[in-house]
């Protein structure tokens, strides 16, 4: 197969990934690529495209496809995502995963990173308002090629479901890094996600979400 070719069947297999991704409502990309690969038909063990390539692809499909519903997804996450960084507040959260790339599908879940002593804290805080929730963990990796396995803490605000990985105070400046570009994940803070909403009102007005 010559360069071209494969470069050629590269890309196919990318936008295969990004529309199944979107399509299915999944959550990793990994799973996207796999089915892909049979939808295709092609061989198990073929080369993938990278996660960064196929989140490009996914931001361009919901562009183009996506709709009303994607963009009312994305608000309805991002709204969720603002309601519980001022419930959690005393935890110093902060923003991360799909709701701020905008790569979202109905099959994902609000990604927050909290900052405590101890997940218990978390706990505490969390049965203090009555909301009810489940634990779990989450590893984590860093650039140094350490890795962590976090507590997770997981509950549903309204339609949408929030995740928190909650991690040691010391750690609010020392971010993993993301499994999409191997670089430190993005953290955004209460009012940077404000603004992230405020940039995008001319399009979720259009769609009428705000009724919803």
């Amino acid at each position: 197969m010559t360069t071209q070719n494969e470069s050629q069947l590269m890309r196919k297999l990318t936008a295969e990934a990004a529309r199944i991704f979107c399509e299915e409502s999944l959550w990793d990309y990994r799973s996207a690529k796999l089915k892909a690969l049979q939808r295709l038909g092609l061989p198990p063990r073929s080369p993938l495209p990278d996660n960064q390539c196929v989140q490009a692809a996914v931001l361009e499909y919901q562009r183009l496809y996506g709709g009303d519903a994607y963009y009312q997804q994305l608000w309805r996450m991002r709204k969720t995502a603002i309601e519980a960084l001022k419930l959690l507040a005393a935890c110093a959260p902060r923003l991360t995963g799909a709701a701020v790339t905008g790569a979202v599908t109905a099959g994902q879940r609000v990604q927050l990173h909290a900052f405590a002593d101890a997940a218990e804290e978390l706990d505490l805080l969390l049965e203090d308002r009555c909301i009810p929730h489940s634990q779990d963990e989450r590893r984590y990796r860093y650039r140094d090629g350490r890795e962590q396995i976090v507590p997770l803490a997981r509950f549903v605000a309204g339609e949408v479901g929030v995740d928190v990985a909650v991690f040691y105070p010391h750690q609010i400046k020392l971010p993993p890094i993301s499994p999409t570009d191997g670089l430190p994940m993005p953290r955004l803070r209460l009012t940077q996600v404000e603004a992230l909403m405020a940039s995008s009102a001319s399009r979720t007005e259009d769609a009428d979400i705000r009724r919803l």
